[in-house]
């Protein structure tokens, strides 16, 4: 069992499905942070290299830090590469030109573990400071999203109790 910060990964376990045990992190962040690691779909716990646990735990421990991936334009099927006698440096200004990174990083505003859970708690907070009906629902232990209170609201009523009095 391989440990990162804090959370047990099984070793028999697919990486982008041992990922998942994260809080913060569902099935499409797991399957971006394999492909920003070079993790195979198939990959298990147990064949990742000690670099890419590494690298795992880098990304986690700190998403924002991470540096943007370089993007390599593919070559269209019109393209004509430069004549032989162009000058290296201005081939070199040309592909950095290009391989800019473009967008924003799905991955540089990841909350996960006890970042994700304050969030989420501040938010619930939020709710019932401006005495919105969701933030009533909260206070009240009741469920919030629409469900039927009458016949199957316990498991809401111990769900939304819990460290949300105080």
């Amino acid at each position: 069992m391989v440990h990162v910060l804090g959370v047990a990964l099984p070793d028999l376990q697919l990486a982008r499905l041992a990922l998942t045990n994260f809080y913060g992190i569902g099935h499409k962040t797991a399957q971006r942070l394999c492909a920003r690691l070079q993790i195979h779909d198939r990959c298990k716990i147990r064949d990742l290299t000690a670099q890419q646990i590494t690298e795992l735990a880098s990304i986690l421990a700190s998403p924002s830090t991470v540096p943007p991936l370089r993007r390599m334009p593919l070559a269209s099927p019109t393209f004509q590469p430069p004549p032989a006698s162009t000058p290296i440096e201005i081939l070199r200004k040309h592909v950095t030109e290009l391989s800019k990174p473009t967008g924003a990083e799905p991955l540089r505003n990841l909350k996960i573990e006890a970042e994700g859970r304050r969030v989420v708690r501040e938010n619930i907070a939020h709710q019932r400071m401006i005495g919105s009906y969701v933030g009533k629902r909260h206070a009240m232990g009741l469920p919030v999203r629409g469900q039927n209170t009458q016949s199957n609201a316990k498991t809401a009523k111990k769900l939304n109790r819990v460290n949300r009095f105080g």
